[in-house]
Parts: structure tokens; sequence; C-alpha cells
């Protein structure tokens, strides 16, 4: 599939002298490494921005050796000059529609926030997702001085990714990975659904990316309806100005060990819930579909830290409102160090893969769970077993989950009781051994095991709590 690629880098100097100079020659070694990736077939459009905005060639230039050259001593000959005119360079950009039949690709790297032009990052971020047609945008933010805001946009719904690249990090390494990830397009346009019955809901990610060579998507949903025996999932996408497609068969069936897909799941609908916050400010559906998240997966975020922080409703639901009421940052404050981690923590649970990798508070890196700094901040501690989130209170390992209106049933460990309930309810096996007493949330009712339960059950009894238990 033939790629129109439209490179965009800033040429600012709105930083100190060695880190600046530094900086552009890292960029101006990206731009060159990014043409070498283009093929025959290939064009480009190279376009500079300081308080001006700079273009190699008014249009689409076909890739050739002479060509690549030519460009390669434009790039070279760029020197940092004062302001950033973020608007004009997206405009310019944007400019050059890419053909019917090709990949368009905007790449767009800046270190510096808009200071000429049109400056405010919402009115930026409109214009562009206007403006932008068919283009592909995928954007790099050097340094911290940067609108995590306006960068997010821009990529949200073009297909793209954000990439933050921090100070003493290598901007050439970065644009060089995506160059050779883009380099060749097999699949784009990408949806799924399923056969006659089924119903796929809250895809992660909702927007599919375009696939590439040598990549791989990994896509986690949920679904409803019911199918007749197998079912069918089919991929369709556009490959080379057809329309391709790829179907494969589905068997229902439970699989225990598989539980940790719900939590990546899990994970990834909050990092898009708590950027969906950042872009377009807190509302109560947004604040309520965390908060059921976190009692339900055990997946926190800096909306929901304060369910493991506070040891009682009282003081819970007090938190609950001030976090409500918080005023959301503003777009244009959205910038400096902070709303970068607070970004990269976003993008980082939204693409999650592995659980080790989920950050699970987001007001504080994964380090900061340790036992030490939980007695200095006052947290208690935490378990994340089968699903569920546990938090010591009371001297019990107490189920997030587990709410004041729901009934609760007492057994006694390594009882003929206890015994039988692990057999009824095997997912329980592995919470049941934590000590000294858990509580196990259910839809109707919560399983308490501690010393003084229940040793035995009446006839009907047993079955009845896990009827309760199970909802």
């Amino acid at each position: 599939m033939p790629r129109r690629c439209a490179a965009t880098s800033s040429r600012s100097s709105t930083s100190r002298v060695r880190c600046r100079e530094k900086k552009i020659q890292q960029a101006k070694s990206a731009l060159i490494q990014l043409l070498g990736t283009l093929r025959a077939g290939d064009r480009f459009r190279l376009v500079a921005f300081s308080g001006g905005v700079r273009r190699y060639a008014e249009g689409w230039t076909e890739v050739s050796a002479d060509a690549r050259r030519d460009a390669e001593t434009w790039i070279r000959s760029l020197d940092a000059e004062g302001g950033t005119n973020i608007a004009g360079a997206l405009t310019e950009a944007f400019a050059q529609a890419p053909a019917e039949e090709s990949l368009g690709v905007v790449v767009f790297l800046t270190d510096g926030q808009a200071s000429t032009g049109e400056m405010d990052p919402e009115r930026i971020a409109t214009n562009a997702e206007q403006g932008r047609g068919k283009f592909r945008v995928f954007s790099f933010g050097v340094g911290d001085d940067v609108n995590t805001y306006l960068l997010d946009r821009l990529t949200e719904r073009a297909r793209g990714t954000t990439e933050y690249i921090r100070p003493g990090e290598n901007i050439e390494r970065a644009v060089g990975t995506l160059a050779a990830k883009v380099a060749s397009p097999v699949l784009t346009d990408v949806t799924i659904t399923a056969g006659s019955g089924i119903e796929l809901y809250d895809l992660q990610p909702g927007s599919l990316p375009d696939l590439f060579a040598g990549d791989e998507m990994v896509v986690l949903g949920r679904y409803r309806g019911v199918g007749t025996g197998d079912w069918s999932l089919t991929v369709q996408g556009r490959r080379n100005g057809r329309q391709e497609e790829f179907r494969t068969s589905v068997r229902e069936s439970e699989n225990a060990d598989a539980r940790y897909i719900e939590q990546l799941w899990a994970a990834r609908k909050a990092g898009t819930l708590s950027r969906e916050i950042r872009l377009r400010g807190q509302t109560k559906e947004l604040m309520d579909a965390l908060k059921q998240l976190a009692l339900r997966y055990g997946i926190l975020t800096e909306y929901t830290s304060y369910l493991v922080q506070e040891p009682n409703v009282a003081l819970r639901r007090q938190a609950e409102i001030r976090v409500m009421q918080a005023p959301a940052a503003v777009p244009a404050d959205q910038a400096g160090s902070a709303s970068v981690e607070r970004a990269e923590r976003d993008r980082s649970m939204s693409a999650a893969l592995y659980l080790d990798g989920v950050v699970i508070t987001g007001a504080a890196k994964a380090s900061e769970l340790d036992e030490i700094r939980r007695a200095r901040s006052g947290i208690n501690p935490t378990q994340r077993i089968g699903g569920r989130l546990f938090i010591l209170r009371d001297s019990t390992w107490t189920d997030l989950g587990h709410g004041d209106s729901l009934r609760v049933v007492s057994i006694a460990p390594y009882s003929d009781a206890y015994f039988a309930l692990l057999e009824a309810l095997p997912d329980l096996r592995e919470a049941a051994a934590l000590e000294p007493a858990v509580l196990v949330a259910g839809r109707r009712a919560s399983i308490k095991i501690e010393t003084g339960g229940k040793t035995r059950w009446n006839p009907g009894e047993l079955e009845r709590l896990v009827r309760d238990f199970r909802g």
C-alpha cells in the first residue's frame, strides 16, 4: 500500500541552549531516518515550524534517491527560531490530502506549547480534527513543556498514538520505532463483528488502529446475546484498495485460568475513562463507571484511590464528594511534568497487555504501594486475588465490592462447611486462604471466613447461599 507521509517538526528556541541544540539535532536525525523508510511509490512532505511555518515543497514529493538527498540537505539547514506556531503547522500538514488508495500519515513533533497564531489548545485541536481528513496522526511531545490535552486530542480519533519523550530520552530512537512500524501497512480501517445473535460492545481500544507488518493487535471486549453452538468473529479491513475479510469460529466455554482477561479489559477501560475525563471533564456517569471498575475488578485510578485510602464508609463518601467536586484542569493548564505523567499513565492502562504493567493507583507509582509507604500515608495493605481487590480493615481482608446492604454469612476455616463451600464455589479457594479473616462480596450475599463462623450446613442452606452469591 503506497503511503503519503507528512512530517512536521518544531524548530523553536524555547529551551536552554545546550538542550535546544541537542534536541534539534536529534529531531533532524529522526526526520532523516523517517525519510529512509520510504519506498518507491511513496510520497512525502516536510513542514518545519517556529513562529512561522516553512515547507520543503508545495505539494507531495515522489520518493527517489535525488529527492531524498535534497530533502536531507533541507532538513540539515534548519535552525532554531523563536515562537511555536502549532496551529499553522497543522494546517499546512493537512493542506494536501493523500491519494484515494494510499495511507496518509502525519508525524507531528513539538517541544513546546503554542505561542504564536492560535494559542488556545481546545480550538487548535477542534480545527485540526475538522481539517484532518483521512490522515492518521502520530504525535510526539518532546520534554515536559508540552500540552498533553492538545497532543492527545490530535491522535484520539485519528487511529494514531501520542508518545511523550521525557527529558534525557532520545527523540531519534522513539521516531525510528514508529517509522519501522508504519513502513508496511497491511490492513487499514479495521473492524471486528460477531455472528448472528451476538453483539460485541465496550471494545478496548474503541477505535481500532491500522495493522502493520510484524505488528499485532490485541482487542479486549464484552459480548452479549445467545449464539447457536459455535459462532463467528469477522475481521474486515482494506488492503491495497481492496476489502479483505477474515473469519474464525468461537466456542463459548468457562475458563477459570483466563479470569485475568477480565482485569486487563477493566484496566484498559479505566485508562480510557481517565483520558476521557482529562479531555472532556468529569461527569457523574464517568466517575460512577470508574468506581464500578474499582469495586468489581480492583482497578484503581487517581479518581478512585479513596476506596482504599479511607477506613470507613462515611469517610469514603466524603472523599468521593471531594473528588467529584474538584475542578478538572482546563485544556491550557494541562502541561508540565505532572500532566505528562498523568497522560502516560492513562495510555499505559488503556493499552495494558499484562497485569503486572497495570498502574493500580493513579495518585502514585506502583513502587509507592510497598508496606513502608503505606504506613507513612495511612493507606491499608491491599491484595489483588482472582480479579478482586482486597483491603485489610479491622483484621479482615475485605473485598472492595462488599456493601453494607449485603447479607453476610460467616464460615469457620477448615470446617466441614468450609470445604463444602469451596467445592461448590471453587473460585473462592485462593481468596479463602487469606488470614486472619476474609470477606468476599457476591451479588446478593457476601461470605466471610473467620474463626467462630458456621461449621455445618443445614439442608438446602449451602445451595441458597451459592444462588445468592452468584446472583
